[in-house]
């Protein structure tokens, strides 16, 4: 059976992902600020021994799709590590003063 004559689902989705956005961006910082309508996450890279960072990505969303990523987040978090072993985290040496109109905080 070819996809012509197969039912249409309403639900489905179909997602394009362009070939520079596939090869993703290292980062590992990301600084999190919100305004009353949304969520805005910059991913941040920071080098050993460079004092300054850069934004390599930037994304601005609702407050109920902050919430949705964040359930998505900490459900797969927690198959992984049910797979894999607890992951270790360690707190930041140093605060990074960065405020753009609202309470920060990193992640």
């Amino acid at each position: 059976m070819n996809d012509s004559n197969q039912p249409k689902n309403p639900n489905h989705i179909n997602i394009e992902l362009p070939e520079e956005v596939a090869e993703g961006q290292y980062t590992n910082l990301s600084i999190i600020t919100h305004s009353t309508s949304e969520f805005i996450v910059d991913f941040v890279q920071l080098m050993p021994g460079v004092p300054k960072g850069k934004v390599k990505s930037r994304v601005v969303m609702t407050p109920e799709n902050a919430k949705k990523l964040m359930l998505a987040l900490r459900d797969n978090i927690a198959k992984y590590e049910s797979l894999h072993g607890k992951i270790k985290t360690h707190e930041q040496q140093q605060a990074i003063p960065m405020n753009f109109g609202g309470p920060t905080t990193e992640a």
